[in-house]
């Protein structure tokens, strides 16, 4: 197989929970992976408790649907998190969310729903979507590749973070931070890159303070003084404006070496693209030719896609964690 894929093994119906900053979506799937049913609910803002009674209350109105399909099989229940659950700690760590830091957020699930969850990065889920049905899964397939895929999952977003999924289960790492590329410093500077912008991490120079969509931004801003959101840039250098093809091109050069700094150490099958800015068309096309100046091999085999299931990868993702 190229992929991990549905098999008569596994569970009848799955609920995946994304748990976002401002919504809450849940989906219910069957056993060949087709979507029975999607729910969403805002999040509540900076109150754990009530977050975790609305995770409840979704996967809840999900059991009931999966009752009147068959009402054989509880379904598993997989949540995607911006952030992850400390190995040594049981406790969430890294995360965004930070009503959920220090919290025993898996452990709460489970009181709550009455039976255990599995918690995973969402950028992880990501990787775990994308290899399982999608975009990486028809690559890999139209290659005609064969065994356990690797799968490095990119969000380049209002951040910038990544995950990896082998074989379609993640990679965690024995310190829950495995595919966390947006906090190393970004590879190949030049002068003019140094010491980069200041992050919020407290270091300079990280990837996602060149890769993400406010980077972007802001580098345009430190080249022509103008002020424009990165969805303007990427039009305006479609029409010709110089200014912002060179702020494009500056990205590109950028996102090839972060890349293939990550091709150097993991050398996946595929690398996908998610967040806001992998809908650049032309990333497709320029990135896989210029990080052969970087990647330490005479050829380059990786491919770069973008995602086939959208916003909906790190749900869908939640969902596969029980395969």
């Amino acid at each position: 197989m190229t992929a991990a894929s549905p098999s008569i093994n596994s569970p009848s119906k799955r609920i995946g929970i994304d748990l976002g900053g401002t919504k809450i979506e849940g989906i219910l799937l069957d056993q060949t992976g087709a979507e029975v049913e999607r729910t969403r609910v805002p999040t509540p803002q900076g109150d754990y408790l009530a977050t975790v009674q609305a995770i409840a209350d979704l996967v809840k109105r999900l059991d009931a649907l999966a009752a009147e399909m068959d009402g054989i099989e509880v379904p598993t229940v997989g949540v995607a998190i911006p952030g992850a659950a400390s190995l040594a700690t049981g406790l969430i760590k890294n995360a965004n969310s930070v009503c959920l830091i220090g919290k025993p957020l898996d452990h709460d699930l489970a009181e709550a729903i009455g039976r255990t969850v599995r918690l995973a990065n969402d950028a992880n889920c990501f990787s775990v979507s994308e290899a399982v049905d999608g975009a990486a899964a028809e690559a890999l397939r139209a290659n005609q590749q064969n065994g356990p895929a690797v799968v490095f999952g990119v969000i380049l977003g209002t951040g910038v973070g990544g995950g990896i999924s082998i074989g379609g289960h993640p990679l965690t790492g024995v310190n829950a931070i495995a595919g966390e590329w947006g906090h190393n410093p970004l590879p190949w500077p030049e002068d003019s890159e140094r010491p980069g912008p200041p992050c919020y991490c407290g270091k300079h120079g990280c990837i996602e303070t060149f890769l993400s969509g406010p980077g972007m931004e802001n580098d345009h801003h430190a080249a022509t003084c103008a002020r424009l959101v990165s969805p303007e840039i990427v039009a305006r250098a479609a029409q010709g404006d110089a200014a912002c093809e060179a702020t494009l091109q500056r990205y590109e050069q950028r996102l090839a070496r972060a890349l293939a700094s990550v091709i150097n150490v993991l050398d996946p099958d595929v690398i996908v693209l998610g967040g806001g800015l992998s809908n650049i068309a032309r990333l497709y096309e320029r990135i896989p030719k210029l990080w052969g100046d970087w990647v330490f091999s005479d050829k380059v085999d990786t491919q770069l896609v973008q995602n086939r299931h959208g916003d909906s990868s790190g749900v869908r993702g939640a969902a596969w964690l029980w395969a």
